[in-house]
């Protein structure tokens, strides 16, 4: 059955963007839908933008772009990152049914093969942060020894090696989402810290230093290359690939509510990102750093507990997302015994069927533990050795990635690159396209082809800058390279 496009659609079945009181199905799921507003979704969008990878945009973007460049793209990539997620926003009740997940609305505008691309590049979205947020950690912890001793005894792989242990040990301490409230609350005071410690340290650092020197460093040839870097890294900061799964906690009215928390998210929410990097660069010009802890001079226990702060903060987020992913052997089994289907209604069915019907967690963590039986008390020898191998496993793969390649800036400019353009740009243009293309009239079908178009040449472009500067990187300081003051 062909997915019924909206001039197909009966007006008093369902609507795209509509507050009326229409006939939306809505999947099942073991986890509530519909009952958060739309200040909590706003906020939790808000906390993800500013995660402790704010510290590394005035490195990672400033310094490439300079000040015009940079205060520029940040400004334009707020506006079509918006824009983006408004697309995707408004196709959540389209056909008549929510779409929980990304995956799934892909699926039903496509068919299988989107669906399954699209749970990999969410993966891989996920997987590349993780990586970032052991990067941050282990940089946190050599900020504090080198307040202390700077020797530079302890090189930074073995900080990032300690980070890793500190959130394997977390991970399997925590042996479900529930137990992860009461962290979410001090990930939110611990982001006030940096953020408030970072702004404050670097006005009095900039008030006081002399003259700074923001030219764009680099050969020609390497500022081509850094500049759409940074671009990737611009579109990174805004977008989480997760907008179906966020969106599917808000209660109805989805869409105009959901209008709402973007709006709060793109205006409110990226004030303080924006403080962060423009501060950090007007005080240190183009030496700022990919950690811009590194740079700030201040008391010594301020700095301290600014960097513990985002310390924390990364192995409380980084275990957050790790309850987002799915279990890929479920994954692979379920799209097996479905992939022939032409039915798309069939094939939705028997995914919901195959596959726990989880939003926004839909952890994998879960699903393992119920697959295999994993119950009864924490501490119990089975469920303990399990989650020590399969969640210290990955943690595990996750630090070595890490610590081999702790080129921070140019990480963020790869997750960019392969995920966050071809989820939050080319696909929510196409999607919107293909879904509205009897409603659209020449100029709109031409404007979102022009925009897959554009920023299907970006991701290309961005992923072959990407690694290249991490292949430069690693051949300069080598595999597991001890970099402190590395600029992106």
């Amino acid at each position: 059955m062909d997915v019924q496009r909206d001039d197909a659609v009966p007006s008093d079945t369902w609507k795209i963007h509509s507050d009326d009181h229409l006939a939306i199905e809505i999947p099942e799921t073991a986890h509530k839908i519909s009952s958060d507003s739309w200040f909590q979704a706003g906020f939790v969008l808000t906390t993800g933008i500013n995660s402790a990878y704010v510290l590394g945009y005035s490195g990672a973007v400033m310094v490439p772009l300079g000040w015009t460049g940079g205060v520029a793209g940040l400004i334009l990539a707020t506006i079509i990152s918006l824009y983006a997620n408004v697309l995707i926003a408004r196709l959540h009740e389209f056909g008549g049914k929510r779409h929980i997940r990304y995956r799934d609305l892909a699926g039903f505008v496509y068919g299988p093969k989107a669906y399954a691309l699209t749970w990999v590049l969410q993966y891989v979205n996920l997987f590349m942060i993780n990586v970032g947020y052991i990067m941050l950690a282990g940089q946190a912890l050599k900020a504090i020894y080198i307040v202390f001793r700077d020797d530079n005894a302890i090189r930074l792989p073995y900080f990032i090696a300690i980070a890793g242990l500190t959130c394997g040990i977390f991970a399997i301490s925590i042996p479900h989402l529930s137990a992860l409230r009461i962290w979410l609350g001090f990930s939110t005071f611990f982001t006030l810290v940096y953020i408030v410690v970072a702004v404050a340290l670097s006005l009095r650092d900039g008030i006081e230093a002399p003259p700074r020197d923001y030219s764009i460093p680099g050969t020609e040839t390497g500022k081509i290359f850094t500049t759409i870097g940074a671009s990737a890294s611009l579109v990174f900061a805004f977008n989480t690939g997760m907008l179906p799964e966020i969106q599917a906690t808000v209660r109805p009215p989805v869409v105009s509510n959901m209008m709402k928390a973007l709006y709060f998210q793109f205006s409110v929410g990226v004030l303080p990102l924006y403080a962060v990097v423009f501060m950090g660069y007007w005080a240190y010009g183009n030496g700022a750093s990919s950690y811009l802890l590194n740079n700030v001079h201040g008391p010594v226990w301020v700095k301290t507990f600014a960097n513990l702060s985002a310390f924390f903060q990364s192995v409380i987020a980084l275990h957050f997302y790790n309850e987002i992913e799915q279990d890929w052997t479920s994954f692979k089994r379920a799209f097996t015994s479905f992939a022939q289907m032409t039915d798309r209604e069939k094939f939705l069915s028997h995914l919901q069927s195959q596959i726990p019907n989880r939003i926004f967690a839909s952890p994998m963590y879960e699903y393992l533990d119920t697959k295999y039986g994993i119950k009864g008390s924490v501490v119990g020898l089975k469920n303990l050795c399990f989650r020590i191998i399969v969640r210290g496993g990955y943690i595990g793969i996750t630090t070595l990635v890490s610590a081999a390649f702790p080129f921070l800036g140019d990480f963020m400019s790869l997750t960019g690159a392969i995920s966050t353009f071809p989820l939050t740009f080319i696909l929510a243009n196409h999607m919107y396209l293909a879904a509205k293309t009897n409603s659209l009239n020449a100029l709109q079908k031409s404007w979102h082809w022009f925009n897959v178009c554009f920023f299907g040449i970006m991701a290309v472009a961005a992923a072959t800058a990407a690694f290249r500067l991490i292949a430069i990187h690693s051949n300069t300081y080598h595999l597991f390279a001890d970099i402190f003051y590395y600029i992106a």
